[in-house]
Protein backbone atom coordinates (compact mmCIF):
# COMPACT_ATOMS: atom_id res chain seq x y z
CA UNK A 1 0.00 0.00 0.00
CA UNK A 2 0.92 3.16 -0.83
CA UNK A 3 1.43 5.90 2.15
CA UNK A 4 1.49 9.91 1.96
CA UNK A 5 5.38 10.71 2.93
CA UNK A 6 4.14 13.14 5.87
CA UNK A 7 5.69 15.82 7.44
CA UNK A 8 6.06 17.65 10.73
CA UNK A 9 4.67 21.15 10.36
CA UNK A 10 7.79 23.66 10.60
CA UNK A 11 9.61 26.27 8.83
CA UNK A 12 11.28 23.92 6.34
CA UNK A 13 7.92 22.63 5.29
CA UNK A 14 6.99 26.38 4.01
CA UNK A 15 10.49 26.47 2.05
CA UNK A 16 9.85 23.44 0.28
CA UNK A 17 6.49 24.99 -0.56
CA UNK A 18 7.61 27.66 -1.80
CA UNK A 19 10.43 26.20 -4.03
CA UNK A 20 7.81 24.09 -5.47
CA UNK A 21 4.91 26.34 -6.37
CA UNK A 22 2.42 24.07 -4.42
CA UNK A 23 -0.03 24.56 -1.82
CA UNK A 24 0.05 22.65 1.22
CA UNK A 25 -2.18 19.84 2.69
CA UNK A 26 -2.80 20.18 6.24
CA UNK A 27 -4.12 17.15 8.56
CA UNK A 28 -4.69 18.03 12.17
CA UNK A 29 -5.65 15.31 14.45
CA UNK A 30 -5.59 14.12 17.44
CA UNK A 31 -4.92 11.12 19.66
CA UNK A 32 -8.22 10.41 21.37
CA UNK A 33 -10.42 10.98 18.35
CA UNK A 34 -12.08 8.61 16.96
CA UNK A 35 -12.47 10.14 13.48
CA UNK A 36 -9.13 11.55 13.42
CA UNK A 37 -8.18 7.34 13.41
CA UNK A 38 -10.56 7.23 10.35
CA UNK A 39 -9.79 9.36 8.14
CA UNK A 40 -6.32 8.23 8.67
CA UNK A 41 -7.25 4.80 7.97
CA UNK A 42 -9.44 5.03 5.00
CA UNK A 43 -9.17 8.23 3.31
CA UNK A 44 -5.67 9.12 3.49
CA UNK A 45 -4.96 5.82 2.39
CA UNK A 46 -6.98 5.83 -0.43
CA UNK A 47 -4.97 5.33 -3.90
CA UNK A 48 -6.71 7.93 -5.32
CA UNK A 49 -6.06 10.67 -2.19
CA UNK A 50 -2.70 10.06 -2.40
CA UNK A 51 -1.90 10.34 -6.08
CA UNK A 52 -3.44 13.61 -5.74
CA UNK A 53 -1.55 14.64 -2.52
CA UNK A 54 1.71 13.20 -4.01
CA UNK A 55 1.33 15.19 -7.36
CA UNK A 56 -0.12 18.34 -5.92
CA UNK A 57 0.75 19.43 -2.97
CA UNK A 58 3.14 19.26 -0.05
CA UNK A 59 1.90 17.20 2.71
CA UNK A 60 2.10 17.85 6.94
CA UNK A 61 0.26 15.59 9.60
CA UNK A 62 -0.02 17.49 12.91
CA UNK A 63 -0.95 16.70 16.47
CA UNK A 64 -3.51 19.39 17.54
CA UNK A 65 -2.96 18.73 21.01
CA UNK A 66 1.45 18.68 20.57
CA UNK A 67 0.91 21.89 18.50
CA UNK A 68 -1.96 24.33 19.60
CA UNK A 69 0.31 26.91 17.75
CA UNK A 70 -0.61 25.39 14.51
CA UNK A 71 -4.05 24.28 15.34
CA UNK A 72 -4.96 27.73 16.53
CA UNK A 73 -4.18 29.42 12.83
CA UNK A 74 -5.72 26.66 10.79
CA UNK A 75 -8.62 24.20 12.58
CA UNK A 76 -11.81 24.27 12.20
CA UNK A 77 -12.71 24.16 15.87
CA UNK A 78 -13.02 19.99 15.66
CA UNK A 79 -10.87 17.73 14.81
CA UNK A 80 -9.72 15.97 12.20
CA UNK A 81 -9.41 19.09 10.38
CA UNK A 82 -7.83 19.20 6.63
CA UNK A 83 -6.60 22.64 6.08
CA UNK A 84 -5.62 23.85 2.60
CA UNK A 85 -2.43 26.50 2.71
CA UNK A 86 -0.75 28.68 0.32
CA UNK A 87 2.98 28.11 0.20
CA UNK A 88 3.53 31.39 2.07
CA UNK A 89 1.27 29.53 5.65
CA UNK A 90 -2.02 31.85 4.51
CA UNK A 91 -5.24 29.36 5.21
CA UNK A 92 -7.18 29.17 1.58
CA UNK A 93 -9.87 27.03 3.38
CA UNK A 94 -9.97 24.19 5.91
CA UNK A 95 -12.65 20.52 5.82
CA UNK A 96 -13.68 18.41 8.72
CA UNK A 97 -13.78 14.94 8.15
CA UNK A 98 -13.82 14.16 4.03
CA UNK A 99 -14.82 10.81 2.80
CA UNK A 100 -12.13 9.07 0.16
CA UNK A 101 -14.24 10.30 -3.23
CA UNK A 102 -14.94 13.47 -1.43
CA UNK A 103 -11.68 13.88 -0.15
CA UNK A 104 -10.28 13.28 -4.16
CA UNK A 105 -12.45 16.11 -5.63
CA UNK A 106 -11.71 18.48 -3.15
CA UNK A 107 -8.21 17.96 -2.77
CA UNK A 108 -8.34 18.82 -7.11
CA UNK A 109 -10.95 21.48 -6.94
CA UNK A 110 -8.06 23.12 -4.68
CA UNK A 111 -5.26 22.24 -6.69
CA UNK A 112 -6.82 23.47 -9.77
CA UNK A 113 -8.11 27.54 -8.16
CA UNK A 114 -4.38 27.64 -7.00
CA UNK A 115 -2.64 27.22 -10.05
CA UNK A 116 -5.62 29.23 -11.98
CA UNK A 117 -6.54 32.08 -9.86
CA UNK A 118 -3.35 32.47 -7.32
CA UNK A 119 -3.70 36.04 -7.09
CA UNK A 120 -7.27 36.66 -6.58
CA UNK A 121 -6.26 34.32 -3.77
CA UNK A 122 -3.11 36.27 -2.67
CA UNK A 123 -5.61 39.73 -3.21
CA UNK A 124 -8.39 38.65 -0.99
CA UNK A 125 -5.97 37.38 1.75
CA UNK A 126 -4.37 40.40 1.99
CA UNK A 127 -7.50 42.28 2.55
CA UNK A 128 -9.02 39.68 5.14
CA UNK A 129 -5.42 40.70 7.04
CA UNK A 130 -5.52 44.06 6.82
CA UNK A 131 -9.37 44.21 8.19
CA UNK A 132 -7.52 41.83 11.31
CA UNK A 133 -4.81 43.79 11.98
CA UNK A 134 -7.28 47.09 11.95
CA UNK A 135 -9.68 44.95 14.80
CA UNK A 136 -6.62 44.43 16.83
CA UNK A 137 -6.05 48.19 17.63
CA UNK A 138 -9.05 47.69 19.51
CA UNK A 139 -9.00 50.33 22.04
CA UNK A 140 -9.08 49.61 26.31
CA UNK A 141 -11.70 50.03 28.63
CA UNK A 142 -12.37 50.46 32.24
CA UNK A 143 -13.06 47.20 34.48
CA UNK A 144 -16.37 47.44 36.10
CA UNK A 145 -18.79 45.00 37.99
CA UNK A 146 -20.83 45.44 35.22
CA UNK A 147 -18.72 43.52 33.17
CA UNK A 148 -19.29 40.56 35.44
CA UNK A 149 -23.01 40.68 35.86
CA UNK A 150 -22.88 40.92 31.91
CA UNK A 151 -21.48 37.35 31.84
CA UNK A 152 -23.47 35.89 34.22
CA UNK A 153 -26.72 37.26 32.53
CA UNK A 154 -25.17 35.19 29.11
CA UNK A 155 -24.99 32.53 31.58
CA UNK A 156 -28.30 32.73 32.60
CA UNK A 157 -30.20 33.50 29.51
CA UNK A 158 -28.08 30.36 27.51
CA UNK A 159 -28.42 28.33 30.54
CA UNK A 160 -30.78 24.71 29.79
CA UNK A 161 -33.14 24.51 32.39
CA UNK A 162 -33.85 21.09 31.23
CA UNK A 163 -30.70 19.41 31.78
CA UNK A 164 -27.92 21.66 32.37
CA UNK A 165 -25.22 23.38 30.54
CA UNK A 166 -25.81 25.51 27.79
CA UNK A 167 -27.63 24.54 24.04
CA UNK A 168 -30.02 22.34 22.41
CA UNK A 169 -27.17 20.07 20.74
CA UNK A 170 -24.00 18.39 21.19
CA UNK A 171 -23.25 19.96 24.85
CA UNK A 172 -19.77 20.33 26.65
CA UNK A 173 -19.67 20.70 30.35
CA UNK A 174 -18.03 24.21 30.60
CA UNK A 175 -16.44 23.83 34.04
CA UNK A 176 -15.14 27.69 33.63
CA UNK A 177 -19.14 28.70 33.82
CA UNK A 178 -19.84 26.42 36.49
CA UNK A 179 -16.56 27.57 38.54
CA UNK A 180 -17.98 31.39 38.16
CA UNK A 181 -21.46 30.64 39.01
CA UNK A 182 -20.93 28.95 42.12
CA UNK A 183 -18.68 32.05 42.86
CA UNK A 184 -21.68 34.44 42.52
CA UNK A 185 -23.99 31.98 44.16
CA UNK A 186 -22.14 31.94 47.04
CA UNK A 187 -20.92 36.03 47.29
CA UNK A 188 -23.81 37.29 46.32
CA UNK A 189 -26.47 34.75 47.30
CA UNK A 190 -27.50 34.96 43.46
CA UNK A 191 -30.75 31.86 43.33
CA UNK A 192 -30.29 31.74 39.48
CA UNK A 193 -26.16 31.26 39.46
CA UNK A 194 -26.76 28.40 42.40
CA UNK A 195 -29.77 26.75 39.81
CA UNK A 196 -27.60 26.89 37.09
CA UNK A 197 -24.53 25.23 38.80
CA UNK A 198 -26.89 22.78 40.61
CA UNK A 199 -28.74 21.66 37.66
CA UNK A 200 -25.75 21.68 35.41
CA UNK A 201 -23.67 19.42 37.86
CA UNK A 202 -26.66 16.94 38.86
CA UNK A 203 -27.67 16.13 35.61
CA UNK A 204 -23.80 15.57 34.20
CA UNK A 205 -22.76 12.85 37.02
CA UNK A 206 -26.52 11.65 36.77
CA UNK A 207 -25.64 11.02 32.67
CA UNK A 208 -23.82 8.80 30.35
CA UNK A 209 -21.35 11.41 29.97
CA UNK A 210 -20.24 10.51 33.31
CA UNK A 211 -18.55 6.90 33.82
CA UNK A 212 -19.82 6.07 36.86
CA UNK A 213 -17.38 2.83 36.60
CA UNK A 214 -14.10 3.78 35.99
CA UNK A 215 -14.84 7.54 37.28
CA UNK A 216 -13.98 10.78 35.42
CA UNK A 217 -16.45 12.11 32.43
CA UNK A 218 -15.90 11.89 28.75
CA UNK A 219 -15.24 14.60 27.06
CA UNK A 220 -19.16 16.01 25.12
CA UNK A 221 -22.52 14.41 24.85
CA UNK A 222 -23.93 14.67 21.02
CA UNK A 223 -27.29 15.23 22.38
CA UNK A 224 -28.40 18.34 24.92
CA UNK A 225 -29.44 15.35 28.11
CA UNK A 226 -25.47 14.37 28.04
CA UNK A 227 -27.39 10.95 27.42
CA UNK A 228 -25.02 10.40 24.26
CA UNK A 229 -21.00 10.53 25.11
CA UNK A 230 -18.65 10.63 22.35
CA UNK A 231 -16.07 8.29 24.57
CA UNK A 232 -13.07 10.10 25.16
CA UNK A 233 -11.50 11.18 28.47
CA UNK A 234 -9.20 13.85 28.70
CA UNK A 235 -7.27 15.25 31.52
CA UNK A 236 -7.70 18.56 31.74
CA UNK A 237 -11.44 18.79 31.45
CA UNK A 238 -11.59 16.32 34.09
CA UNK A 239 -9.27 18.27 36.10
CA UNK A 240 -11.46 21.33 36.07
CA UNK A 241 -14.46 19.38 36.84
CA UNK A 242 -12.91 18.07 39.75
CA UNK A 243 -12.59 21.11 41.06
CA UNK A 244 -16.01 22.09 40.04
CA UNK A 245 -17.28 19.24 42.47
CA UNK A 246 -14.45 19.77 44.92
CA UNK A 247 -16.24 23.35 45.74
CA UNK A 248 -20.09 22.14 45.13
CA UNK A 249 -19.07 19.80 48.23
CA UNK A 250 -17.48 22.34 50.03
CA UNK A 251 -20.75 24.78 49.11
CA UNK A 252 -23.53 22.64 49.58
CA UNK A 253 -22.39 19.30 51.73
CA UNK A 254 -23.95 17.19 49.09
CA UNK A 255 -22.60 13.90 49.23
CA UNK A 256 -23.19 12.89 45.76
CA UNK A 257 -21.15 15.54 44.79
CA UNK A 258 -17.97 14.22 47.53
CA UNK A 259 -18.20 10.93 45.45
CA UNK A 260 -18.08 12.32 42.11
CA UNK A 261 -14.83 13.94 43.14
CA UNK A 262 -13.29 10.73 44.56
CA UNK A 263 -14.38 9.17 41.42
CA UNK A 264 -12.70 11.04 39.18
CA UNK A 265 -9.61 11.45 41.40
CA UNK A 266 -9.43 7.60 41.17
CA UNK A 267 -9.62 7.64 37.58
CA UNK A 268 -6.96 10.20 37.25
CA UNK A 269 -4.54 8.77 39.24
CA UNK A 270 -5.32 4.76 38.20
CA UNK A 271 -5.57 5.42 34.43
CA UNK A 272 -3.22 8.53 33.72
CA UNK A 273 -0.71 8.93 35.92
CA UNK A 274 2.53 7.47 35.36
CA UNK A 275 4.11 5.66 38.36
CA UNK A 276 7.97 6.06 37.53
CA UNK A 277 7.76 10.13 37.32
CA UNK A 278 4.33 11.16 38.92
CA UNK A 279 2.99 12.94 35.84
CA UNK A 280 -0.12 12.38 34.16
CA UNK A 281 -0.63 11.32 30.61
CA UNK A 282 -2.61 13.04 28.23
CA UNK A 283 -5.64 10.77 27.26
CA UNK A 284 -7.76 7.75 26.81
CA UNK A 285 -9.28 7.20 23.58
CA UNK A 286 -12.50 6.85 22.92
CA UNK A 287 -13.89 2.96 23.17
CA UNK A 288 -16.86 2.41 23.09
CA UNK A 289 -16.90 -1.15 23.49
CA UNK A 290 -14.84 -0.78 26.35
CA UNK A 291 -17.23 2.09 28.79
CA UNK A 292 -20.55 0.02 27.75
CA UNK A 293 -18.81 -3.29 29.24
CA UNK A 294 -19.97 -3.63 33.29
CA UNK A 295 -17.34 -2.84 36.12
CA UNK A 296 -16.34 -7.09 36.02
CA UNK A 297 -16.35 -7.45 32.41
CA UNK A 298 -14.29 -3.94 32.21
CA UNK A 299 -11.46 -6.16 34.56
CA UNK A 300 -11.37 -9.15 32.23
CA UNK A 301 -11.21 -6.47 28.74
CA UNK A 302 -8.37 -4.11 27.21
CA UNK A 303 -8.38 -0.97 28.76
CA UNK A 304 -8.71 1.96 26.09
CA UNK A 305 -5.80 3.20 24.55
CA UNK A 306 -3.35 5.31 26.35
CA UNK A 307 -1.71 8.77 24.72
CA UNK A 308 1.46 8.90 26.78
CA UNK A 309 2.18 12.76 25.89
CA UNK A 310 2.53 14.71 28.60
CA UNK A 311 1.33 17.94 28.63
CA UNK A 312 2.58 21.00 30.69
CA UNK A 313 -0.85 22.92 30.88
CA UNK A 314 -3.00 19.47 31.65
CA UNK A 315 -0.34 18.57 34.24
CA UNK A 316 -0.47 22.06 36.02
CA UNK A 317 -4.36 22.18 36.27
CA UNK A 318 -4.42 18.61 37.19
CA UNK A 319 -2.07 19.87 40.76
CA UNK A 320 -4.47 22.37 41.26
CA UNK A 321 -6.88 20.15 41.18
CA UNK A 322 -5.49 17.60 43.39
CA UNK A 323 -3.90 20.14 45.71
CA UNK A 324 -7.85 21.23 46.25
CA UNK A 325 -9.30 18.10 46.60
CA UNK A 326 -5.86 16.40 49.48
CA UNK A 327 -8.13 19.19 51.63
CA UNK A 328 -11.95 19.07 50.55
CA UNK A 329 -11.63 15.18 50.49
CA UNK A 330 -9.12 15.31 53.72
CA UNK A 331 -7.11 12.86 51.97
CA UNK A 332 -2.92 14.53 52.06
CA UNK A 333 -1.79 11.62 49.93
CA UNK A 334 -3.81 13.52 47.14
CA UNK A 335 -1.11 16.64 48.61
CA UNK A 336 1.97 14.32 47.60
CA UNK A 337 0.67 13.00 44.28
CA UNK A 338 -0.11 16.43 43.19
CA UNK A 339 3.47 17.77 44.06
CA UNK A 340 5.11 14.63 42.17
CA UNK A 341 3.52 15.75 38.99
CA UNK A 342 4.98 19.07 39.77
CA UNK A 343 7.69 18.28 40.23
CA UNK A 344 7.95 16.26 37.09
CA UNK A 345 7.22 19.05 35.00
CA UNK A 346 9.62 21.76 37.20
CA UNK A 347 12.54 19.07 36.65
CA UNK A 348 12.01 18.30 32.91
CA UNK A 349 9.28 21.17 30.74
CA UNK A 350 10.43 24.15 32.50
CA UNK A 351 14.01 26.20 31.89
CA UNK A 352 14.09 29.86 34.13
CA UNK A 353 15.70 31.93 30.74
CA UNK A 354 13.04 29.91 29.01
CA UNK A 355 9.89 29.53 30.66
CA UNK A 356 7.29 26.27 30.19
CA UNK A 357 7.66 23.85 27.34
CA UNK A 358 4.09 22.50 26.17
CA UNK A 359 5.01 18.47 26.18
CA UNK A 360 7.29 16.03 26.92
CA UNK A 361 7.53 12.68 25.23
CA UNK A 362 11.05 11.57 25.87
CA UNK A 363 12.16 14.96 25.67
CA UNK A 364 10.61 18.78 25.76
CA UNK A 365 9.11 20.55 22.80
CA UNK A 366 7.62 24.10 21.94
CA UNK A 367 8.17 26.58 24.57
CA UNK A 368 6.31 29.38 24.96
CA UNK A 369 2.97 28.48 24.74
CA UNK A 370 0.67 30.83 26.87
CA UNK A 371 -1.37 28.60 28.79
CA UNK A 372 1.05 26.44 29.84
CA UNK A 373 2.89 29.57 31.26
CA UNK A 374 -0.73 30.61 32.78
CA UNK A 375 -1.59 27.32 34.25
CA UNK A 376 1.91 26.73 35.12
CA UNK A 377 1.93 29.78 37.40
CA UNK A 378 -1.04 29.12 38.80
CA UNK A 379 -0.06 25.88 39.89
CA UNK A 380 2.63 26.89 41.21
CA UNK A 381 0.90 29.63 43.44
CA UNK A 382 -1.30 26.56 44.70
CA UNK A 383 1.59 24.52 45.84
CA UNK A 384 3.35 27.23 47.88
CA UNK A 385 -0.21 28.12 49.40
CA UNK A 386 -1.15 24.05 50.01
CA UNK A 387 2.65 23.32 51.08
CA UNK A 388 3.85 26.65 52.98
CA UNK A 389 6.95 26.70 50.85
CA UNK A 390 6.95 30.25 49.73
CA UNK A 391 10.05 28.95 47.23
CA UNK A 392 7.47 27.28 44.82
CA UNK A 393 7.24 31.24 43.92
CA UNK A 394 10.43 31.62 42.81
CA UNK A 395 9.78 29.60 38.94
CA UNK A 396 6.29 31.39 39.24
CA UNK A 397 7.46 34.52 39.00
CA UNK A 398 10.85 33.98 36.51
CA UNK A 399 8.42 32.53 34.04
CA UNK A 400 5.71 35.93 34.34
CA UNK A 401 8.91 37.43 33.72
CA UNK A 402 10.11 36.06 30.90
CA UNK A 403 6.21 36.18 29.56
CA UNK A 404 6.14 39.91 30.20
CA UNK A 405 9.61 40.56 28.35
CA UNK A 406 8.48 37.53 25.10
CA UNK A 407 4.92 37.87 25.05
CA UNK A 408 3.53 40.98 26.12
CA UNK A 409 1.56 42.83 23.39
CA UNK A 410 2.53 46.48 22.70
CA UNK A 411 -0.92 47.55 23.41
CA UNK A 412 -1.32 45.05 26.28
CA UNK A 413 -1.82 41.97 27.07
CA UNK A 414 0.03 38.72 25.73
CA UNK A 415 0.36 36.50 22.62
CA UNK A 416 -0.37 33.05 22.64
CA UNK A 417 3.21 32.25 20.95
CA UNK A 418 6.66 33.65 20.90
CA UNK A 419 8.02 35.22 17.53
CA UNK A 420 9.93 32.93 15.34
CA UNK A 421 11.19 34.36 12.68
CA UNK A 422 11.72 31.41 10.65
CA UNK A 423 7.97 31.14 9.93
CA UNK A 424 6.09 33.35 7.73
CA UNK A 425 2.27 33.54 7.09
CA UNK A 426 -0.23 32.89 9.83
CA UNK A 427 2.35 31.16 11.79
CA UNK A 428 4.15 34.79 12.07
CA UNK A 429 1.42 36.51 13.46
CA UNK A 430 0.48 35.97 16.93
CA UNK A 431 -3.06 36.25 18.46
CA UNK A 432 -4.32 37.17 21.82
CA UNK A 433 -6.98 35.30 23.34
CA UNK A 434 -9.02 36.72 25.86
CA UNK A 435 -9.14 32.84 27.47
CA UNK A 436 -5.96 32.21 27.58
CA UNK A 437 -4.77 36.07 28.77
CA UNK A 438 -8.00 35.77 31.54
CA UNK A 439 -6.02 32.65 32.65
CA UNK A 440 -2.46 34.99 32.80
CA UNK A 441 -4.28 37.73 34.15
CA UNK A 442 -6.06 35.96 37.53
CA UNK A 443 -2.34 34.13 38.09
CA UNK A 444 -0.36 37.08 37.82
CA UNK A 445 -3.28 38.55 40.33
CA UNK A 446 -2.32 35.80 43.04
CA UNK A 447 0.89 35.46 42.31
CA UNK A 448 1.03 39.46 42.76
CA UNK A 449 -0.32 39.13 46.44
CA UNK A 450 2.06 36.71 47.67
CA UNK A 451 5.18 37.76 45.91
CA UNK A 452 4.48 41.23 47.21
CA UNK A 453 5.30 42.82 43.54
CA UNK A 454 2.91 45.31 42.45
CA UNK A 455 3.98 45.32 39.02
CA UNK A 456 2.36 41.72 38.26
CA UNK A 457 -1.03 43.08 39.30
CA UNK A 458 -0.67 45.85 37.75
CA UNK A 459 0.73 43.72 34.39
CA UNK A 460 -3.03 41.96 35.04
CA UNK A 461 -5.46 44.89 35.00
CA UNK A 462 -3.70 46.10 31.96
CA UNK A 463 -4.05 42.81 30.39
CA UNK A 464 -8.05 42.38 31.26
CA UNK A 465 -8.63 46.00 30.22
CA UNK A 466 -7.62 45.32 26.38
CA UNK A 467 -10.56 43.07 26.34
CA UNK A 468 -13.19 45.49 28.26
CA UNK A 469 -14.49 46.65 24.58
CA UNK A 470 -15.37 43.47 23.28
CA UNK A 471 -15.59 40.67 26.17
CA UNK A 472 -19.43 40.88 25.53
CA UNK A 473 -19.12 38.92 22.25
CA UNK A 474 -17.93 35.62 23.32
CA UNK A 475 -20.95 35.48 26.10
CA UNK A 476 -21.05 33.10 28.46
CA UNK A 477 -17.48 31.57 26.73
CA UNK A 478 -15.62 34.38 29.02
CA UNK A 479 -16.84 32.99 32.56
CA UNK A 480 -13.08 32.76 33.76
CA UNK A 481 -12.43 36.45 32.08
CA UNK A 482 -15.12 37.72 34.51
CA UNK A 483 -13.63 35.29 37.37
CA UNK A 484 -10.63 37.45 36.36
CA UNK A 485 -11.99 41.00 36.86
CA UNK A 486 -14.49 40.12 40.12
CA UNK A 487 -10.81 38.92 41.62
CA UNK A 488 -9.30 42.52 40.63
CA UNK A 489 -12.64 44.67 41.74
CA UNK A 490 -12.97 42.05 45.28
CA UNK A 491 -10.43 42.30 46.45
CA UNK A 492 -9.53 38.64 48.21
CA UNK A 493 -8.97 37.68 51.97
CA UNK A 494 -5.44 37.67 52.28
CA UNK A 495 -4.38 35.15 54.94
CA UNK A 496 -0.84 35.05 55.88
CA UNK A 497 0.66 32.16 58.64
CA UNK A 498 3.70 33.54 59.97
CA UNK A 499 5.48 30.73 62.21
CA UNK A 500 7.55 27.38 61.42
CA UNK A 501 6.29 25.91 58.63
CA UNK A 502 7.29 22.67 59.42
CA UNK A 503 5.21 22.83 62.98
CA UNK A 504 2.06 20.76 63.49
CA UNK A 505 0.15 23.93 64.94
CA UNK A 506 1.26 25.69 61.04
CA UNK A 507 0.06 22.98 58.74
CA UNK A 508 -3.22 23.11 61.01
CA UNK A 509 -3.64 26.98 60.31
CA UNK A 510 -3.01 26.51 57.10
CA UNK A 511 -5.04 23.41 55.76
CA UNK A 512 -8.15 25.17 57.92
CA UNK A 513 -7.63 28.37 56.04
CA UNK A 514 -8.55 26.24 52.54
CA UNK A 515 -10.50 23.98 54.14
CA UNK A 516 -13.69 26.06 53.25
CA UNK A 517 -14.84 27.63 50.00
CA UNK A 518 -14.80 31.72 49.75
CA UNK A 519 -14.92 33.51 46.70
CA UNK A 520 -11.41 35.12 46.81
CA UNK A 521 -9.09 33.69 48.93
CA UNK A 522 -5.37 33.61 48.83
CA UNK A 523 -3.22 31.73 51.49
CA UNK A 524 0.50 32.08 52.36
CA UNK A 525 2.91 30.77 54.92
CA UNK A 526 5.76 32.43 55.68
CA UNK A 527 9.11 31.23 57.92
CA UNK A 528 10.87 33.74 59.45
CA UNK A 529 13.62 30.81 58.44
CA UNK A 530 13.30 30.76 55.29
CA UNK A 531 11.23 33.91 54.09
CA UNK A 532 12.64 36.89 55.47
CA UNK A 533 12.58 38.71 52.56
CA UNK A 534 8.81 38.19 52.04
CA UNK A 535 8.69 39.27 55.52
CA UNK A 536 10.16 42.73 55.53
CA UNK A 537 8.16 43.42 52.14
CA UNK A 538 4.94 42.23 54.25
CA UNK A 539 5.87 44.11 57.67
CA UNK A 540 4.73 41.22 59.83
CA UNK A 541 5.79 40.71 63.42
CA UNK A 542 7.46 37.76 63.99
CA UNK A 543 6.08 35.73 67.48
CA UNK A 544 7.05 32.92 69.43
CA UNK A 545 3.69 30.95 68.14
CA UNK A 546 2.23 31.36 64.77
CA UNK A 547 0.04 34.15 64.15
CA UNK A 548 -2.91 34.55 61.64
CA UNK A 549 -2.75 37.88 59.49
CA UNK A 550 -6.17 38.39 58.04
CA UNK A 551 -6.78 41.15 55.76
CA UNK A 552 -8.72 42.60 52.61
CA UNK A 553 -6.36 43.41 50.36
CA UNK A 554 -3.27 44.94 51.66
CA UNK A 555 -5.63 45.76 54.51
CA UNK A 556 -5.10 43.90 57.98
CA UNK A 557 -8.35 42.99 59.70
CA UNK A 558 -7.88 40.86 62.51
CA UNK A 559 -4.50 38.45 63.89
CA UNK A 560 -5.66 35.14 65.57
CA UNK A 561 -3.22 31.78 66.40
CA UNK A 562 -5.88 28.71 66.71
CA UNK A 563 -7.73 27.42 63.44
CA UNK A 564 -11.29 27.80 65.73
CA UNK A 565 -10.26 31.55 65.78
CA UNK A 566 -9.34 31.27 62.01
CA UNK A 567 -12.46 29.89 60.94
CA UNK A 568 -14.42 32.26 62.54
CA UNK A 569 -13.25 35.09 61.93
CA UNK A 570 -13.22 34.72 58.25
CA UNK A 571 -16.95 33.89 58.08
CA UNK A 572 -17.26 37.36 59.96
CA UNK A 573 -15.57 39.22 57.10
CA UNK A 574 -16.91 37.46 54.62
CA UNK A 575 -20.40 38.30 55.73
CA UNK A 576 -19.74 41.43 56.74
CA UNK A 577 -18.54 42.24 52.67
CA UNK A 578 -21.62 40.44 51.63
CA UNK A 579 -24.03 42.61 53.02
CA UNK A 580 -23.65 45.39 50.99
CA UNK A 581 -23.76 43.32 48.02
CA UNK A 582 -26.76 41.09 48.56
Amino acid sequence: MVEIDWSDFEPDLLDRARRAGRPIVLVLTTAWCPYSRELRETSLRDPDVVHVIENEFIPALVDAERRPDVNARYGSGGWPTIAYLTPEGELIANDRFLGPAELAARLRRVAEVFRTRRPEIQSGLEKLLSQKAEHERTAHGTLSMAMVDDVAEAIFERFDHRYGGFGDGAKFPHPEAVDFALLRAVKLGDPRMETFARTTLDKMMASAIHDSVDGGFFRYSSSPDWQSPHYEKVLEPNALILRNYLEAFQIFGTQAYQRTAEGIVHWMITALQDPDTGAFFGSLVADSEYYNLDAEQRRKHEPPRLDRTIYANSNAVAVSALLKAAVTLDNLDLRRQAMRALTFVLENLYQKEVGVYHYWDGTYHLPGMLSDQACMIRALVDASQHTGNADYLLPAEAIAEVAIKRQRAPGGGFYDIRHDPAYTGSMRRRNRSILDNAMMAEALVRLSYLSRRPEFYDEAVRTLECFAVDYKEYGYYVAGYARAVDLVLYAPVMITIVGDRESEQADALRRAALSTYMPSRIVQMLDPKYDPILLSRGGYEVQREPAVYIAIGKQTKAVVRTPEELLIKIRELEHERRQPLA
